[in-house]
């Protein structure tokens, strides 16, 4: 597989000058199998599932999610340094972190890391993941399949209960859509006014 640089991968974000940060996780039979995520540091993000993935979703994380974030990596060196376990684990999947600002680079690969840094933004950059795939499955459900709609908001509610989402107000211009569109069932319009009431108390 070619790997391109961060900034490149991340199509409009090459745009943009300043540090960005790339994630990818490669797990051949998981779901999905591949996945990459670009972050600059004005918080616009890209999720895709595959490099050469033209239609990636894109999202912006609050000030306060962009800091933690490039504060980690930042703790990490910015990748200059490895991170694999000496310890016998089971393959979870091919982690890469790499890091670009100008002429800066750095980029570490790893299946699993005991450093405390390094598994707290792999989880950052996991629950970007799950966010990412919840609002697919959402704007989905949506447009093609309304009785699957309860089933995706129920994915939703599950992962906001668990605390897995980031730059949650995404989901806002499809619930709204939902709360107030006929031919949705009572329940899900229901649900997706509750899950729209929470979102909105927490930008508070």
């Amino acid at each position: 597989m070619r790997w391109l640089p961060a900034l490149l991968l991340a199509g409009s974000l090459g745009a943009a000058a300043g540090p960005g940060l790339f994630y990818s996780r490669s797990f051949p039979g998981s779901v999905p199998a591949y996945f990459q995520i670009a972050i600059e540091a004005g918080g616009n993000t890209e999720y895709r599932e595959g490099p050469d993935d033209d239609n990636p979703l894109s999202f912006k994380l609050s000030a306060a999610e962009t800091g933690e974030v490039f504060g980690l990596a930042e703790k990490l060196g910015y990748f200059e340094r490895p991170l694999e376990s000496s310890a016998k684990v089971a393959f979870a999947g091919t982690k890469t972190f790499r890091y670009e600002n100008g002429a800066q680079k750095g980029e570490v690969k790893f299946n699993y890391s005991e450093d405390p840094s390094a598994r707290a933004l792999t989880d950052w950059f996991e629950r970007m993941g799950d966010t990412a795939r919840c609002r697919i499955d959402l704007e989905r459900a949506a447009k093609y399949d309304k009785l699957g709609v309860v089933d995706a908001l129920l994915r939703i509610e599950s992962a906001l209960d668990r605390k897995r989402l980031v730059a949650v107000d995404q989901y806002l211009p499809t619930l709204d859509r939902i709360i107030a569109g006929p031919s949705y069932m009572n329940t899900a319009r229901e649900r997706a006014a509750r899950i729209a009431a929470t979102i909105r108390k927490q930008k508070q």
